[in-house]
């Protein structure tokens, strides 16, 4: 696929954009059974693409092997009805590894990853993403969280890199992100998309939407689609009072929840995918499963939530 094609299928999504959770057995491996259920049962929900294997996904807990199965049976599992976009990371060596890995897979693009470890300076991130970019055939997309704060010169060249054709945010610097949106717009023709990757994106996309970043991931989509979808609906058409009393009565808390624990914007959302009837397994390490007392917490948030879709009913 060229890159135009799957910014196309991006830029005005039906539905949110889906990562989902990597499945483990009992013992620790990739059980590609339950993740391709999983994959499955979120694309018939109305999933507008899959972002698979990327920080949701536990991307840097799997091995290459792993990697490249997932990303075939998402592939897969999709049979074309959405794109499938693969995370990219590490340094610039594994990065293309990757890149190729999911290419030759079948996906349909890339997410690249912060590399592991290191600040870097702009010159070298730039080098780095468009050698990755350089790898494959395939559009990427650039994740700027943690490690990696980019000038919004350095986005300008980024967006005019061949291949190149989206950036994600993962800081939350709503004046940088403004900054990056207004240079863009300014020096490079055509559309450049722009994601909210903050954890539990809807919470701040309002802020985001409002300078000009209307897509966003949604992880919440893993284990409560219909209030996902509720909400992306509402923002589609601008349902201010749907909105509103979906942050204030469900995103508000769980977010909240997610903020108890280091890591659980993954192994929180695991869980909850597990209390929705799917057993996905745990977490692997770094990552640490939640308390009991934050799941029975998190159990009565997702029953507030779906108590608030009853009443429009």
């Amino acid at each position: 696929m060229t890159p135009a094609p799957l910014a196309a299928r991006l830029r005005v999504p039906s539905g949110p954009l889906f990562f989902p959770v990597t499945a483990f057995g009992p013992d620790g491996s990739v059980d590609l059974d339950t993740y391709r259920a999983h994959v499955r049962r979120g694309v018939e929900a109305g999933a507008a693409a899959v972002f698979a294997c990327c920080g949701t996904g536990e991307f840097h807990a799997l091995t290459p092997e792993e990697f490249e199965r997932c990303v075939r049976a998402a592939v897969e599992e999709t049979d074309g009805r959405v794109p499938v976009v693969a995370g990219a990371g590490y340094g610039t060596a594994l990065a293309v590894r990757y890149a190729r890995l999911a290419h030759g897979a079948g996906a349909d693009g890339l997410l690249a990853m912060p590399p592991y470890l290191v600040v870097a300076g702009q010159e070298g991130l730039l080098r780095h993403y468009r050698e990755v970019a350089a790898a494959t055939p395939l559009p990427v997309i650039v994740y700027q969280r943690d490690n990696v704060v980019l000038t919004p010169g350095t986005v300008v060249e980024l967006a005019r890199t061949e291949g190149i054709i989206g950036l994600k945010d993962g800081l939350g610097d709503l004046d940088l992100m403004q900054r990056i949106v207004s240079a863009v717009r300014t020096e490079v023709p055509g559309d450049f998309l722009y994601f909210n990757g903050l954890p539990t994106a809807e919470q701040t996309q309002l802020a985001y939407h409002g300078i000009g970043v209307t897509l966003y991931s949604s992880a919440v989509f893993c284990f409560a689609p219909e209030i996902a979808l509720a909400f992306h609906r509402a923002l589609t058409t601008g349902d201010e009072s749907t909105a509103h009393r979906l942050l204030d009565g469900f995103y508000r808390p769980f977010v909240e929840l997610r903020a108890q624990g280091r890591g659980y914007a993954v192994s929180l959302v695991k869980a909850g995918v597990r209390l929705r009837g799917l057993d996905v397994g745990e977490v692997r390490p770094p990552l640490h499963e939640p308390g009991e007392d934050h799941v029975k917490q998190l159990a009565q948030v997702i029953e507030r939530g779906y108590a608030l879709l009853d009443e429009d009913k």
